[in-house]
Formats: structure tokens, sequence, C-alpha cells
């Protein structure tokens, strides 16, 4: 039980209680608490489940992964408890993202909360990318022309979705279509879901419910893994220009209404 013993202490540090005030919360003593930390005899079921409760954290996680390299933004809100949520730093303390590679994309939908298969990921650091937590994902078809197929995208977590921006691009995972990567209109307020569109008109958009939307990461950069045509350049260029246009056109229609 070496790892529930590191996990009370880390926890109870981030909350920055000391054994005492965190035994009041639990309704325990003080003693136990010391006890638990030092690994001299293990909680009990009513504990854990106390424990759980309190810091909001499932028990699985409290007795099966180490906690103590996590900070509070380590942790996403789902439902009334929170769900650990790897953040990786190396040596010198700096974030690192996970890169999902081609071949793993189909399970992610599957593993997507499991501490265990996020850590197994490959990892890189990008010292440029803004603050947030940030995890590259790789892009397939010509859905969203002129993003190649082959290319990764790298997002930031979003977690609360006042922040989603309509005419933005977001990797979304989907109960019901997996992993995609599109523009996206906002209509939570109107209708409770979100349109997904395409850049490549020949593909029609639709809405998923946004209850239905496990993660979401706001596109921050690109990496491509095939040099660009002077062809596909000049078609990119005209593309571009007239996706600009169509949003401004969108703004321009809402603002007249």
């Amino acid at each position: 039980m070496i790892i529930i013993a590191k996990n009370i202490k880390h926890l109870r540090s981030l909350k920055k209680l000391s054994q005492e005030a965190l035994a009041e919360e639990l309704s325990i003593t003080r003693s136990r608490i010391g006890s638990y930390e030092e690994n001299r005899s293990a909680p009990t079921i009513e504990v854990l489940i106390k424990l759980s409760d309190y810091f909001k954290i499932p028990i699985d996680i409290l007795l099966r992964n180490d906690l103590t390299k996590s900070k509070d933004s380590s942790f996403i809100e789902i439902g009334n408890q929170r769900v650990l949520f790897p953040i990786t730093v190396d040596d010198n303390n700096d974030n690192l993202i996970e890169v999902v590679p081609v071949k793993a994309s189909a399970g992610y939908l599957a593993g997507y909360d499991d501490p265990e298969y996020i850590e197994q990921l490959q990892k890189i650091k990008l010292p440029f990318l803004p603050t947030g937590k940030h995890r590259a994902f790789p892009i397939k078809g010509d859905s969203m022309l002129p993003m190649k197929d082959g290319s990764f995208v790298i997002g930031r977590f979003i977690e609360d979705r006042q922040e989603i921006k309509t005419g933005k691009t977001y990797v979304l995972v989907t109960l019901n279509d997996g992993m995609v990567y599109k523009r996206v209109m906002n209509n939570i307020d109107l209708n409770g879901s979100l349109l997904l569109i395409s850049d490549n008109k020949l593909y029609h958009g639709y809405s998923v419910p946004i209850n239905e939307v496990l993660e979401l990461w706001e596109f921050t950069c690109s990496i491509n893994t095939q040099e660009y045509s002077e062809e596909e350049l000049k078609i990119s260029s005209i593309l571009s220009m007239f996706n600009d246009l169509g949003v401004e056109l969108k703004a321009l229609e809402k603002h007249l209404k």
C-alpha cells in the first residue's frame, strides 16, 4: 500500500492541510492520518470512501496511480469527481506533450481517460507552446484541406465549454464518431450541440450533441510530415482566403440580424 500512503500525503499537501486538519475533515484521528502516510497501516474501505469523497477522486485512482507528480491542474472534473489527467514533465520541470500515433488513434476512444494508456504514449517537448495542457493528434484523410494526411495537430485541452469559439478548429473525441478534427460552430445555447464543418467542401457538416463530446482540444499548431508542392501551396492560399471570407460573412450576417 505504498502508493496510497504517498498519495494521501501528496493530496493533503496540494490542499495545504496539516494532518490534524485533514483528520478533522474526515472525522478520524490525526494519528491515523500519520500511520497511513508513513505506511504503518492501510486505510479501511470506510476511510477510502471518505478520502475519495473529500478529494473527489475515484478510489481506484487513489490505489493504483502514483499521484506525486500531479498538480491540481492534472485533474479534470467529470460529474462530481476529478479524474487524473497526467501532465508529464522532463528533468527541467518543462511540460511534455503526448503524441497519439496513427496506429494508436483508433484505440484512443477507449484509453483517453486511462492514465496508464496516456503514460505509455511517446512524448515530445515544444517550448514555444502557450500555457495549458497540449497533446498531438494524427490527421487522416483530406476533409480538412490544406492539412495533409499524416500531419499532426497539436491542441490545447479545453475543459470549460464556454471557451469554445465559433469558427476555430478543434480536435474532438466524441462518443459515436471517435476522434475528429473539424471547424466548430458553437450552437450550445441554440440547441445544445456543436456543428462540425470540414474545410474541404466535398464533405457535409454535421451536428454533435455537446453531451457526446468527451474531449475538446483547440488548435495550437500543426506539424506536417510531408512537403507541400508548389501547386498545393497555391490551392492552400486560395482555400485559406475563402475560409476567412466565409467566417467574416457569417459574422456580418449575425451582426445585421
